[in-house]
């Protein structure tokens, strides 16, 4: 079996740490190099449910997308929330590692997940690094137009389910054939998918003033608001993949099928005039 050291390489070939944002936190959180890893589970978020998950499934790595301790500490004790899942994780024998922003910009990374999922040939990057191929966001192409309406249905369809669902803002009669996607909250690249002349815009976290100053702009994209968590979860597919073909399959690697969305009822209001 290879070293936790072993699969963090084959990791960070994929997802390097140099790509990722200077204000990010991504490596290995806990967990030591030298231990031989059997099984691997890939989930979005690293909270008690999917820490509980590898527990019960015999993981000895958790890769998450998101970062455990994004911001500054100064001490991990057991009476705080995520001191206590850096607890949890060690007296299991669990590896935690994360891929955040670095995963976002790799080249394939998680736009590209989101867009194959959508059904979408990518043609290049939303907002583009310097070699021109990295970078955060991904433009793509439907095989045929489609009218907004069928768009958004195709994207609900397509990503698994959450309390927030899939809210399209633009003409539902709108020819869509280019398309920009960026897993996550990128409503910071509003102004980039407009320059771009894309059809439309699939990200996540849109809020609405942006929204409605967007859309004021004659041919803008339009818009797609996804839950945050739905938007990145197809990566997970794509890690467990760079584990497993590293790994020569002598890991066996899991994605965690928990719907960790924060949001979890939805209700229907009635029209009113």
């Amino acid at each position: 079996m290879p070293l936790l050291a072993e699969v963090i390489s084959a990791l960070e070939r994929a997802y390097p740490p140099e790509l990722a944002e200077s204000w990010d936190a991504v490596g290995l959180v806990c967990g030591d190099p030298g231990a031989e890893i059997e099984r691997a589970l890939v989930c979005v978020d690293p909270v008690a449910e999917t820490v509980e998950e590898a527990i019960e499934r015999g993981a000895g790595l958790l890769v998450a997308h998101h970062p455990l301790l994004l911001r500054g500490v100064h001490g991990v004790p057991a009476d705080d929330p995520k001191g206590a899942l850096v607890h949890r994780l060690i007296r299991a024998g669990v590896a935690l590692y994360c891929a955040h922003t670095n995963a976002d910009a790799a080249d394939p990374g998680v736009s590209d997940a989101l867009a194959a999922a959508l059904g979408l040939r990518v043609t290049g990057p939303l907002a583009a690094q310097e070699n021109g191929r990295t970078g955060i966001g991904r433009i793509g192409t439907l095989a045929e137009p489609e009218p907004f309406a069928a768009f958004v249905r195709r994207i609900g369809a397509a990503l698994p389910a959450t309390a927030w669902g899939v809210r399209g803002a633009g003409d539902p009669e709108r020819p869509i054939r280019t398309v920009a996607v960026s897993g996550g909250a990128g409503d910071s690249y509003l102004g980039l998918a407009s320059k771009l002349g894309v059809d439309a815009y699939v990200t996540a976290d849109l809020r609405h003033h942006p929204v409605a100053e967007h859309l004021a702009v004659p041919g803008a994209p339009a818009l797609v608001d996804v839950a945050h968590w739905a938007s990145e979860w197809p990566w997970c597919a794509q890690a467990a993949d760079v584990i497993r073909d590293a790994a020569a399959g002598t890991v066996e690697t899991l994605v965690s099928g928990l719907r960790t969305d924060p949001w979890t009822t939805h209700g229907i209001q009635e029209a009113t005039r």
